[in-house]
């Protein structure tokens, strides 16, 4: 049975991309973005490389010969050997068999020298809640003081797919955003007489009317952490447990991981599970 293969690194990963068989609530939203007339459209998750280390060998050790190919490789293996002073290599290890020495280990301090910065859009705030409880890594969100929402797409979950009431929850988004135009409309209005500066008054306007919008409504966000915590975010969101839509997120995540550092998330295996769909496991507690 074919499974999701890695994207390219260097560019934006979509559902389409994750694979030749994308996982199960992945390929829930395949047709995201057509909508009936009047209704948000539908968006689904896009994910793209837009940053990782880059490792430059200070040539202290001319002794180290190395045959990694990755900066994060090369990285981690230079800080474990920096702590044994082991760079004459006695053992005869290749980077692949040192790195994977130093994770049975449990040697995890090493691996967050290296990092990866992810861009991701067509997800829901509800997935950013969750998202953004994983506090090792750093976040820069799409802002609902400043952009205005007022035809914002929405993301569905696959539950309200797979009962077919799309439609029902297209038209609750709807209402939702009449709402939020015709506050911020108001509210922009009645600020008009005491607050001089015209975005100010935009601003305040939106940060208030934000309150009606739905948790289906479409965010972006960039995301940056060390090679620990995105391998802990894959195994806790991976899981067969966690919700669906950010289950769906790390396994988007997970190509773009393995072409920046194969070495680490190779220990990653990705497997369809009866009554759940793909999930990621690994026998390495990355904790």
């Amino acid at each position: 049975m074919d499974t999701p293969e890695a994207g390219a690194a260097t560019g934006a990963v979509s559902r389409r991309d994750a694979g030749r068989t994308p996982p199960r609530e992945v390929r829930a939203a395949e047709a995201g973005g057509a909508a009936p007339a009047g209704f948000p459209p539908v968006a689904e998750p896009q994910v793209a490389l837009v940053g990782c280390t880059v490792f430059a060998d200070p040539g202290w050790f001319p002794e180290w010969k190395t045959d990694g190919g990755g900066d994060a490789a090369r990285l981690i293996e230079f800080a474990g050997r920096l702590c044994y002073m082991s760079f004459a290599n006695p053992l005869g290890r290749t980077n692949r068999g040192y790195v994977e020495n130093l994770l049975r280990q449990r040697h995890f301090s090493v691996i967050e020298h290296a990092s990866v910065s992810v861009a991701v859009r067509g997800v829901s705030r509800s997935l950013t809640h969750e998202l953004v409880r994983h506090r090792h890594f750093s976040f820069s969100q799409l802002s609902q003081r400043f952009v205005n929402e007022e035809e914002a797409a929405v993301v569905l979950p696959g539950e309200i797919r797979r009962a077919g009431l799309d439609g029902d929850a297209l038209a609750a988004a709807a209402q939702a955003q009449q709402a939020y135009r015709q506050l911020a409309a108001s509210l922009e209005r009645g600020l008009r007489a005491r607050v001089a500066d015209r975005v100010a008054r935009r601003k305040m306007a939106r940060q208030a009317a934000r309150a009606v919008l739905p948790n289906m409504t479409e965010t972006m966000i960039v995301v940056s952490g060390n090679l620990r915590a995105w391998a802990g975010f894959l195994k806790k969101r991976g899981a067969p447990e966690a919700e669906p839509e950010i289950r769906g997120l790390a396994l988007l995540v997970h190509p773009l991981l393995l072409r920046v550092a194969p070495e680490v998330f190779e220990h990653f295996r990705v497997c369809e599970l009866e009554g759940v769909g793909w999930v990621l496991q690994t026998d390495i507690d990355f904790e």
